[in-house]
């Protein structure tokens, strides 16, 4: 198991924006968003997968590309990803949650996708 991957599973249960980013680049996780969709829509990372908490809390399954990976959860400000965190941990999921969500991972300058214009700032 690479090492950085031991880290992720010793860190606590919330990672930076930018520790998320540097997990997810090296492709050791998957980063799921559980905004709802308009909120997606608004702009979410280029690479993030989406599952509304609504849905989630409902027993959607996870989709197929996040099977057997560490999952990242990600939202607006960190509480819904919080919960996520905790009920797919609850299921017996690898999972962390980001501090401050989409409004911090934006405010650190990573990449945000804009479906409405389809550009990437």
């Amino acid at each position: 198991m690479p090492s950085s991957l031991r880290l992720l599973r010793r860190s606590p249960g919330r990672l930076s924006p930018a520790q998320a980013h540097r997990h997810l680049r090296d492709e050791q996780a998957v980063l799921l968003d559980v905004r709802e969709t308009s909120e997606w829509r608004s702009g979410h990372a280029p690479c993030a997968l989406h599952l509304p908490l609504s849905r989630l809390r409902a027993g959607s399954p996870l989709p197929a590309a996040a099977h057997g990976k560490p999952i990242l959860v990600i939202c607006r400000s960190g509480h819904r990803s919080q919960q996520a965190a905790e009920l797919l941990t609850a299921r017996g999921v690898e999972a962390r949650d980001i501090t401050g969500g989409m409004i911090a991972w934006a405010r650190e300058g990573l990449p945000v996708a804009d479906e409405s214009s389809g550009s990437i700032a």
